[in-house]
């Protein structure tokens, strides 16, 4: 099966004007501007396939939502090649713009001052849906997120959660092949949060479409995607599952014990293991970081000195890990 999205040395360079502060440098820049360029995305390769959901992650300017504009047509990459559903996205061919559909979670693009069901049936007559055909898709689309309630009131008295859900409806209408999602969550309260994961998760087992997704929520990303693509100052620095960026970042673990109180010594030091160190004590329950190769010794010594009720053995949290990566820049 062919890849529903090919990226092949993806590249995006802005021409920014630049000039010192003051009216002089206005003027001056007004007759004789100076330029820099910004490489936004620089050499990007990746591939997606029918029906995966994918996370695209990283920082701020990043270059995250620059890659997913370059993918859906609305900026034009300065170099590489892109091919999404067999099209190019530059040349935004109607047959190709059915195929697709992104969501901005800082963008709308319901019509304030009618109901979200007049902007339905106005999008069904551009995307040449048959009106049997949109009439089931709405009434299937509004039962999965339960908004019928909703449909006839004003957009610009509706919530944030509640536009949200019109915005998702209003971009699957035309049941596209690949569904970009930038930010869908952005602002929302955790129930809605997890209302719009778990709807998406349901479109995709449907309708197998293909899924794009950015989200500064790492809840997001662990919900909805087993891959990533992390991407920091342009560049793709890791492409793989999401569990294994722990695995492959961090030379440690986390130990989770709780101890019964009756055995439990004063002393902390008489008790903790030469190879952990103690980074959090909750009561009777503390957590050890430890080297990943000494997990197991660890393990077998508490097991052996200590009353333990409970012990666990975790990945560090994963924003933990990420957080190091937009730190340092590399991995």
């Amino acid at each position: 099966m062919k890849p529903i999205i090919t990226v092949v040395n993806l590249s995006k360079t802005y021409r920014v004007t630049q000039r010192e502060p003051g009216l002089g440098s206005a003027l001056r820049s007004l007759l004789k501007p100076q330029f820099m360029a910004v490489d936004a995305v620089k050499s990007v390769d990746f591939l997606v396939e029918p029906g995966e959901m994918v996370a695209l992650i990283g920082p701020n300017g990043a270059g995250k939502t620059t890659t997913l504009k370059m993918l859906t047509g609305l900026l034009q990459p300065s170099g590489g090649q892109v091919l999404v559903a067999g099209y190019e996205p530059g040349r935004r061919q109607n047959d190709f713009l059915t195929q697709i559909s992104i969501v901005l979670g800082n963008k709308s693009q319901m019509l304030w001052d009618i109901p979200p069901l007049d902007t339905f049936h106005v999008l069904g007559e551009i995307y040449r849906v048959p009106r049997t055909v949109l009439n089931q898709r709405i009434d299937e689309l509004v039962a999965l997120l339960d908004m019928g309630d909703i449909l006839r009131k004003p957009v610009r008295n509706l919530s944030l959660g509640e536009r949200m859900k019109c915005e998702l409806v209003a971009s699957l209408l035309h049941q596209p092949r690949v569904l970009f999602l930038d930010e869908p969550t952005l602002g929302l309260d955790i129930s809605i949060q997890n209302r719009l994961r778990s709807f998406i998760l349901e479109y995709n087992r449907r309708y197998q479409a293909t899924v794009l997704l950015t989200s500064h929520y790492m809840a997001d990303i662990e919900r909805l995607c087993n891959r990533v693509l992390l991407i920091h100052h342009g560049t793709l620095l890791y492409d793989g599952r999401l569990s294994g960026l722990s695995e492959q970042l961090s030379d440690t673990k986390l130990i989770r014990v709780t101890i019964n109180e009756n055995g439990l010594p004063e002393d902390i030091c008489v008790w903790l293991p030469q190879n952990a160190e103690l980074i959090e004590q909750n009561h009777l329950t503390f957590t050890l970081r430890v080297n990943r190769s000494q997990a197991a010794t660890v393990t077998a010594d508490l097991l052996n000195r200590l009353p333990v009720v409970d012990l666990m053995v975790e990945e560090p949290p994963l924003e933990a890990v990420i957080d190091r990566i937009y730190q340092e820049g590399a991995l």
